[in-house]
């Protein structure tokens, strides 16, 4: 028994292109078994794949048997699409590295247990087939006429310092003979992606009917972009990835604590499992108290929850909270470490804190004050704080005051945070050096 994932999944805004208008009926009928691809082309995933793992969850929870493909064939060649210029080839051992690595991301969104879902991997086939047998039998069917008028294509021939190289060229005939083998081993009929990805779904899909005579179908979502539009990727300054490793679980809770306004409720659609009632109710208010930041914490917490788990997210929601609270004091040694990881620090060593080091020379050669007198103007008007207690007194800071021995969270107003960090011997231009 299958539900109607199509009419979710047009609600939730992940209905982008559709190659024939008869999908949704076929979906609403019988369980089909619809395929993504993931290429290994770094150790994790990111949050730019996350939109397609959570729809082959979707296609799962209502009946149907996915297919998550990961390249490692095509990853040995790049995929050209959304790209302004050619990848970096990675050797076969780096490849394998992060083919495991993405294996294990993919089990903590799919059940493969029991026949429920596929995990396939290209290499295997890719990697059996010879190169004049594939040109005969699968490369006669493109037009290179057709081909060059995909945007993938255009956009990399019309810049003159890039080009396209003919290895990148091939991609999308590679892209297209997977979901043939896919159709002969498990039955899929659609494949799903991105929308960068319709040019290469589009010739999967006609390669299907020439070489099998069956009719298949293409599904695109939305990218999910940056405030500039531009697409999330791993290459991408500030990338976001799943590897907790890569980035901390801490702030994969903070990327999604700062959502706009704007965009929260689209997320919240596009990524969470929460029901729809569920969703409108966050949605309005966003709309009716956006100060209060309800929606995004829903975010943060429903999507860090289901990459790192509910210990992880707990720590990291706990971490945001106590961050400018006198609760920092409670935190763990890592997640006070990785809340302030994006704070302005100084070193201070270890033998300037045993010595002492008064307070005033602390705020002003940290930046938060301009100079002693007005140091001690704010610590009389009660804006000084440390460890985010309000500093009442003159004196010196000591050890005492190292939170784990390794921070002193100094602060000025309500925000104005600054960090010293504290090493045993100096390391770069340090305070009390």
């Amino acid at each position: 028994m299958v539900s109607d994932v199509y009419s979710e999944l047009s609600w939730r805004g992940l209905v982008a292109q559709v190659t024939d208008a008869s999908l949704p009926a076929l979906l609403a009928s019988e369980s089909q078994s619809p395929y993504i691809g993931f290429d290994p082309s770094a150790p994790s995933l990111h949050v730019g794949h996350l939109q397609q793992m959570c729809t082959l969850r979707r296609f799962q929870e209502a009946g149907h048997r996915p297919i998550a493909l990961v390249g490692g064939g095509t990853g040995m060649i790049g995929d050209p699409s959304g790209r302004s210029s050619e990848r970096v080839l990675l050797d076969p051992e780096q490849l394998a590295a992060n083919r495991a690595g993405i294996r294990a991301q993919l089990e903590r969104f799919v059940d493969f247990s029991g026949g429920r879902a596929v995990l396939a991997d290209n290499y295997e086939w890719l990697a059996a087939t010879g190169l004049l047998e594939f040109l005969r039998d699968v490369g006669k069917h493109f037009s290179v006429n057709e081909m060059v008028r995909k945007d993938s294509v255009r956009s990399r021939l019309e810049g003159r310092e890039q080009g396209l190289s003919y290895t990148e060229f091939s991609y999308m005939l590679l892209q297209s003979w997977d979901f043939v083998v896919l159709h002969d081993r498990y039955g899929c009929r659609l494949q799903l992606g991105g929308t960068d990805q319709w040019g290469n779904i589009t010739e999967g899909v006609d390669l299907l009917r020439r070489l099998r005579s069956v009719q298949a179908f293409g599904l695109t979502s939305p990218l999910v972009t940056r405030a500039d539009g531009s697409k999330f990727g791993k290459t991408a300054a500030g990338a976001v990835w799943l590897d907790p490793g890569r980035t901390s679980p801490y702030a994969f809770f903070q990327f999604w604590l700062g959502t706009a306004d704007a965009e929260v409720g689209g997320y919240l659609r596009r990524f969470c499992f929460l029901g729809r009632e569920a969703v409108e109710d966050l949605e309005r208010a966003a709309a009716e108290s956006p100060e209060r930041r309800e929606a995004q914490r829903v975010l943060a917490r429903e999507l860090t929850t289901m990459v790192h788990g509910d210990h992880e997210a707990a720590r990291a929601e706990a971490a945001a909270a106590a961050l400018f609270s006198a609760d920092i004091a409670s935190l763990d040694a890592d997640a006070l470490a990785d809340a302030l990881a994006d704070a302005p620090t100084t070193e201070v060593t270890r033998g300037a804190l045993d010595a002492g080091l008064p307070i005033l020379d602390a705020f002003v050669a940290a930046g938060l004050v301009g100079s002693r007198s007005a140091a001690r103007r704010a610590l009389d008007g009660g804006s000084l704080y440390v460890n985010n207690l309000r500093e009442p007194l003159e004196r010196d800071l000591g050890s005492a005051d190292a939170l784990h021995g390794r921070f002193v969270v100094l602060r000025f107003g309500k925000r104005n945070q600054h960090v010293l960090a504290v090493a045993d011997a100096p390391t770069r231009v340090t305070m009390g050096s």
